[in-house]
């Protein structure tokens, strides 16, 4: 049972669900796993001519207890779609909607939805799931190497994995984003996504890039905001608060598939480190309703630390992550201080025992990333 399950369940007997997510990151066997629990329970595919007809045409069995549309965000008046399906059927049937991009993305100009779903964003596996039941530390190698997405984890083999990032970057790219969206170049959005894996862990100029691909910054500025609606990649903000000389502009650019990061083992860590944090941070948000952000913090005199968790607006927990360096890093306490944050932690890839220095807990990162989704550890 993955973690969402028992949450979506009960939502169900409430309103409409929303579970969107990256693709091939188990949305469909999730909707499978609900459906099996149901009497007659449908699953339409907006992808499938037939399925499609039945949709738009309202011809499924009346005696469905659940109605699963998958992919239905592809149609561009979907939105108005299901809402008509909603408010006349709900006393009928429950509806589950799964997508393979943010489903608040493609639909300007239609009614709200407001009030009539809860929406929950599903991730790939991670150490807290650890689906491999294997001891963490050899888990977290595998997720290093292997990414968190169900295919290619389960194989535990390096090529199907690459086979297989290979294949879903392409389909992603050539396929989804050519259905979603009015891109003509996407031989070119691929070579900025190309850019972007290169520089995971640092701080992105879209100025820099553009000048390297002889493309607008504006342009690269709507494409970067379509690579995170499909679920490619994910930006983060830098954190100021009431700091003075802290950089308030450069994102930092992390991946959803671990292994498609372009870089040393210090980048693939953080990137690893960065997806199971918002993977945590989405569920709290999901699950508990608060507002929840990741974040990083660097000023000009280059202190910086990697995250900087906000509950509600209000920072609350740093974070650094190094590879194989359990010396406390200064920043830590440089910017707690500052900013008057209690909880400073230190995740290392390569450290057997956690310990406590100068009001730092610092961690072997596989042991901390295996704590419960169900606990908040902030």
């Amino acid at each position: 049972m993955r973690y969402l399950e028992k949450f979506i369940q009960s939502d169900l007997n409430k309103k409409m669900v929303f579970v969107s997510g990256p693709r091939q990151c188990g949305k469909t066997t999730l909707a499978e796993n609900i459906l099996n629990t149901k009497k007659n329970g449908i699953y339409l595919n907006w992808d499938s001519s037939k399925d499609k007809k039945i949709i738009l045409n309202g011809g499924w069995d009346e005696n469905a207890d659940l109605i699963v549309f998958d992919e239905i965000h592809k149609y561009s008046r979907w939105k108005n779609l299901i809402k008509g399906f909603y408010d006349t059927l709900k006393k009928k049937h429950q509806f589950l909607i799964t997508g393979s991009a943010l489903l608040n993305v493609y639909k300007k100009g239609q009614d709200s939805m407001l009030g009539r779903y809860h929406h929950w964003r599903l991730h790939p596996f991670c150490l807290a799931e650890n689906p491999l039941k294997m001891d963490s530390a050899m888990t977290m190698n595998q997720l290093l190497e292997l990414g968190g997405f169900p295919e290619p984890l389960l194989s535990g083999s390096k090529i199907e994995a690459l086979r297989w990032s290979k294949e879903h970057m392409n389909l992603i790219i050539k396929q989804d984003l050519r259905d979603l969206t009015m891109v003509r170049d996407l031989d070119l959005l691929s070579l900025f996504y190309d850019q972007l894996r290169s520089r995971v862990g640092s701080t992105v100029s879209l100025n820099n890039i553009a000048g390297d691909l002889g493309i607008p910054s504006k342009t690269l500025k709507q494409w970067l905001a379509i690579l995170e609606s499909v679920y490619l990649v994910f930006s983060i903000k830098p954190y100021s608060g009431k700091l003075n000389r802290t950089l308030q502009k450069q994102p930092k650019i992390y991946v959803f598939n671990n292994p498609e990061v372009d870089g040393d083992v210090g980048a693939v860590f953080e990137n690893l480190v960065a997806t199971h944090l918002i993977k945590r941070l989405h569920f709290y948000e999901d699950s508990m309703g608060e507002d929840y952000e990741l974040r990083y913090i660097r000023d000009r005199e280059h202190h910086e630390v990697d995250f900087v968790i906000l509950k509600n607006k209000k920072p609350i927990c740093l974070i650094e992550v190094k590879w194989d360096d359990s010396n406390p890093s200064k920043n830590l306490n440089y910017f707690g201080e500052k900013l008057k944050i209690e909880k400073r932690i230190q995740l290392v890839g390569k450290l057997s025992k956690s310990k406590k220095i100068n009001n730092i807990e610092i961690y072997p990162a596989a042991e901390w990333l295996s704590q419960s989704l169900f606990e908040e550890v902030f």
